[in-house]
């Protein structure tokens, strides 16, 4: 008989993922010192929120909200219970280059390894309270991330939730792996493609499960090695037309004026990097409605790799353009997206690039609606995630302290719930 109900309990358990059985549960009220948002700038001591399924049923103060009688209470003393996080611009797919540099990642590690390695850093990235990821690329692995997204939506791994771009689009001959003879043929780690055949690649990239669609406006290539622009004007719209009639909004890769400029003509909404962008091409984004990534973490992990630059040493030609484009930035009133770049630097620490944010002008409230209501509208989820509000999904967090006036307290992540389930607990 016991082998009989351990059979059905199996069988249970494989038809009905254990997400899904805690979403059933009862009710959860989670009683933290201050509530943020997401929204407002001041955060609201003495509010509660109450959680059913998978979706925020009620917030506010606790002698405002109805609680019944089966609720779970979970207590957070000393705590602000806030949105999870949310990085527009990750790479679940790469890892830090002084661990392993990025051409033997994508040339020597078999894609099974790769993928081992992504559900690691799927982990890592939710249990560090980010719980929306928009992963730009896998840089060589196909379409991996959309089985990665699956296997997490299906509760298979613990992870994110995830938009994927699938391979990216490149110029021909202007990407990476390079610096082999060229009478090789390297496999690269974006779609090559050019004129009239870029709008085949879009659609087969939707096809295979992209919900954005990534390019690469510029790229270091020619004679001299510097960021110069990959596609024609007519190109990236194209690239923009072929994607917004199914639906899909693009994304671009700019470092430089000109890339940058040619991809804000074109109707992208994102703009990734923009580290030589100055106050003429932030004032045509935010004209356009542009966002603006700025991976601030990725290129100081960038003067770590390659320059050699350690915190206490002066800052490296690189990093002092990034603070000079950043400020325009702000002066131009673009709109500033958290986008880290994450996987160039460790998984797990992407706080990182919030705590950089403030270092470079942001005040802490700026900076956690970055990541939090500006991001989720950047990315067409602010009916779902983003805030914390009655209706919306349940994708909380619980940080020792108080972010809104100490970013730091970030990485001192005590509670993880995503969709009403939680993850991480005190």
């Amino acid at each position: 008989m016991n082998r009989v109900r351990s059979g059905i309990l199996s069988t249970f358990l494989l038809l009905f993922p254990t997400s899904l059985l805690a979403q059933s549960s009862s009710a959860i009220l989670l009683k933290p010192d201050r509530v943020f948002d997401g929204a407002t700038g001041t955060p609201h001591d003495g509010w509660v929120v109450l959680v059913k399924g998978e979706k925020i049923a009620a917030t506010g103060p606790a002698d405002t909200v109805e609680v019944p009688k089966s609720t779970k209470v979970i207590a957070l003393p000393g705590m602000t219970l806030m949105p999870g996080l949310i990085d527009a611009h990750s790479h679940l797919l790469l890892y830090p280059y002084d661990q392993t540099s990025w051409n033997d990642q994508v040339l020597k590690e078999p894609v099974a390894e790769r993928i081992c390695r992504a559900t690691v850093h799927a982990k890592d990235n939710l249990m560090s309270g980010f719980t929306t990821l928009r992963d730009l690329g896998t840089e060589g692995a196909g379409y991996a991330d959309v089985g990665i997204k699956t296997a997490i939506q299906k509760g298979i791994v613990p992870g994110p939730r995830l938009l994927v771009t699938t391979k990216a689009i490149v110029a021909t001959g202007t990407y990476a792996p390079r610096g082999f003879a060229p009478e090789w043929r390297i496999p690269q780690g974006a779609d090559e493609a050019d004129g009239d055949r870029l709008r085949t690649v879009v659609r087969e990239q939707i096809r295979a499960g992209a919900d954005w669609i990534k390019v690469y406006a510029d790229l270091p290539h020619g004679p001299d090695g510097k960021p110069r622009p990959t596609f024609s004007l007519e190109e990236l719209e194209l690239i923009v037309k072929t994607a917004r009639d199914a639906g899909v909004p693009v994304c671009a890769h700019a470092q430089a004026k000109e890339g940058m400029k040619r991809a804000a003509l074109a109707g992208v909404e994102t703009i990734e990097h923009g580290d030589n962008g100055d106050i003429e091409v932030f004032r045509l984004m935010a004209k356009n409605n542009v966002s603006y990534c700025p991976t601030l973490a990725a290129m100081e992990a960038y003067a770590r790799y390659f320059n050699g630059w350690q915190p206490g040493k002066p800052e490296p030609r690189t990093m002092l353009t990034k603070r000079q484009s950043f400020k325009a930035a702000r002066e131009a009133g673009v709109t500033i997206v958290n986008g880290s770049d994450i996987g160039v630097f460790a998984h797990g620490t992407g706080a990182k690039e919030l705590e950089m944010l403030v270092e470079y002008g942001m005040t802490p409230v700026e900076a956690l609606k970055a990541a939090t209501s500006i991001a989720a509208k950047s990315l067409h989820m602010e009916e779902k995630i983003g805030m914390v509000k009655s209706g919306l999904l349940a994708d909380l967090i619980a940080v020792e302290g108080d972010p809104t006036s100490d970013i730091a307290a970030l990485s001192k992540v005590k509670l993880v719930m995503k969709g009403g389930v939680l993850y991480k607990q005190p």
